[in-house]
């Protein structure tokens, strides 16, 4: 069994799961990541071991839409045996448009993404954190978890849904000595702003997220940053 402290990623292949992982492994920790595409997570696979040759990653292809491969990936972790110091809530999709115009499903699709797959990975993995009576969850959810706008439709009602998940998750886990924070970014650049025509400088980097969730680990003990809301310097678009 590895001396490495442990984190585990849903959705880790790219943007800010792929960050998040990094970080983490540059301090010293294991890694457990899951993606859809068996292409990213070889990509990710050789540039962590060209960087971190210290730390293990051990990868899982699941569709985090799907709940039984949610739970097969929740068996996969705990069959490595080791305690799970850090769980990120991070597979999601985004998916624009106003509600009365989106097609049958998206609702559908995008509660099973952002929402149920934190809802039972959690769930699978909480009996092991509660035992050990310690760990830290990160629920990844966005501005659009508390504020409206043009064009948000199902995705912001679902990332809505996801803090609302998070806020009673912290609530149920003070006693048992495991720490919640959700985290909200403002306009990050990763593939879900694909061809936009603004600059790289417009956006918040996916490495600063990172930044601050370790951060909120280091912490002592007694203290929790509950919710993190991080946006570029010039404001949401």
């Amino acid at each position: 069994m590895s001396i490495n402290p442990l984190i585990v990623i849903s959705g880790a292949s790219k943007g800010i799961g792929k960050a998040i992982a990094l970080k983490f492994a540059s301090e010293s920790f294991d890694v457990v990541v899951s993606a859809r595409k068996p292409e990213h997570l070889l990509t990710l696979k050789q540039e962590f071991e060209t960087l971190y040759p210290n730390s293990k990653l051990w990868t899982y292809q699941a569709d985090m839409s799907l709940k039984k491969e949610v739970q097969e990936f929740a068996q996969f972790v705990l069959g490595l045996g080791q305690n799970i110091n850090v769980l990120v809530n991070n597979a999601g999709t985004f998916i624009p448009g106003a509600i009365h115009q989106e097609e049958d499903g998206v609702l559908e699709h995008l509660i099973n993404t952002n929402l149920y797959s934190a809802y039972y990975l959690s769930k699978g993995l909480l009996g092991k954190m509660m035992e050990k009576k310690q760990g830290y969850i990160f629920n990844i959810c966005s501005v659009a978890s508390f504020m409206s706008y043009p064009n948000g439709g199902s995705y912001a009602i679902s990332k809505h849904a996801l803090l609302g998940f998070s806020r009673c998750l912290r609530e149920e886990l003070k006693p048992h000595n495991i720490q919640v924070s959700s985290v909200m970014p403002g306009a990050t650049l990763t593939d879900s702003w694909a061809g936009t025509t603004e600059p790289a400088e417009r956006f918040s980097k996916a490495e600063d997220i990172a930044t601050l969730i370790y951060t909120c680990y280091r912490l002592a003990p007694a203290s929790v940053v509950e919710e993190i809301v991080i946006r570029p310097q010039l404001g949401d678009f």
